[in-house]
């Protein structure tokens, strides 16, 4: 398939609303999924060098699945040279190591010490935030697009639905190393997304996340064992568990990244904001949490996360005029 037809498949709007759909999806379940894992390999909530230990199991495991994905790919796209394209080059390193910084490491170091002084739904909250940040951080720092009144409502509208569906939960009370650690997670997660479509102009996309992954991992898994973090599976389905959640994240990054490559960073980011939804509804599911929700807030908060979306996402006359 020609770079031409490629890009023109993945700005399609109803293939960018799946794909990105689809992370979201995976995203959200990797909450409940997160829960469950702990319990299979006897980590405490407030355990968090145990946490980031197990962190950097998944994003290891992560980062070899999203090279073996995308040797996969390339292998039915080009037949040849798909091993030696996830194989990064000498100048390949500092973008590396800049997504594997922002990605990973910073995000999940702050995200799990935030996480176990901060309640769940103030995190989910704070976490949706990264959406604002990415949109303001991509127009006013990187310059890759305009900020514009549509944005700003439509984001205002997708956080709205994130504060409703959380509402029970929410109070004021915030402490710096708690909800202050969850907020530069979000920061971090948000450069990460504007370095990752800066980079993606010039090098492979999944190439970057599986490598950033991999050394990210590395360094969580080292951070978790100097700070004395311990894991025992319970038995073997506690790996299958830990296998889904690498597989999540290889599959979910990798998609995301290249819809970053071919899109506005805003048109994307936006879509973050179905992350603690899937998340809230798939807790319910599984974990049987959050029955004090519901049915009419849930659906008001879907509704208001779809505006939000569609708001961002609308093209004006001129844009449209523009790519015809």
């Amino acid at each position: 398939m020609s770079k031409t037809k490629t890009k023109n498949l993945l700005s399609n709007g109803i293939i960018v609303f799946l794909l990105a759909a689809f992370c979201q999806l995976l995203w959200g379940s990797a909450f409940p999924m997160v829960k469950t894992g702990y319990k299979m390999f006897s980590i405490s909530s407030s355990d968090s060098f145990s946490q980031i230990l197990f962190a950097g199991l998944r994003f290891t495991g992560a980062g070899f699945l999203t090279l073996i994905l995308g040797s996969v790919i390339y292998s039915r796209q080009k037949k040849e040279h798909s091993v030696k394209t996830m194989i990064p080059q000498k100048g390949d390193f500092k973008e590396i190591f800049i997504l594997m910084l922002f990605q990973t490491v910073i995000q999940y170091i702050f995200f799990y010490l935030g996480l176990a002084r901060a309640s769940g739904v103030k995190s989910s909250v704070i976490t949706s935030s990264s959406v604002f940040i990415t949109i303001f951080i991509s127009a006013l720092i990187f310059k890759s697009e305009p900020l514009t009144v549509r944005k700003v409502i439509g984001s205002l509208l997708g956080f709205a639905g994130i504060i409703l569906i959380n509402m029970n939960g929410l109070d004021l009370n915030l402490k710096f190393t708690g909800e202050g650690f969850i907020l530069i997670a979000a920061v971090s997660y948000s450069f990460s997304s504007c370095f990752m479509k800066s980079f993606s102009k010039e090098k492979d996309p999944v190439m970057l996340s599986g490598n950033q992954f991999i050394l990210g991992g590395i360094v969580l898994i080292i951070t978790g064992l100097i700070g004395g973090g311990k894991i025992y599976p319970q038995n073997g389905k506690a790996f299958l568990v830990l296998f889904y959640l690498s597989f999540l994240s290889a599959a979910a990054y990798s998609i995301w990244s290249i819809l970053l490559k071919y899109n506005d960073v805003s048109s994307i980011a936006v879509y973050g904001f179905l992350n603690p939804v899937f998340g809230v509804l798939l807790s319910i599911l599984i974990l049987r949490e959050g029955n004090e929700i519901s049915a009419l807030t849930t659906v008001i908060s879907i509704i208001l996360v779809a505006a939000g979306i569609i708001s961002v996402n609308m093209k004006t006359r001129k844009q449209k005029t523009k790519n015809i």
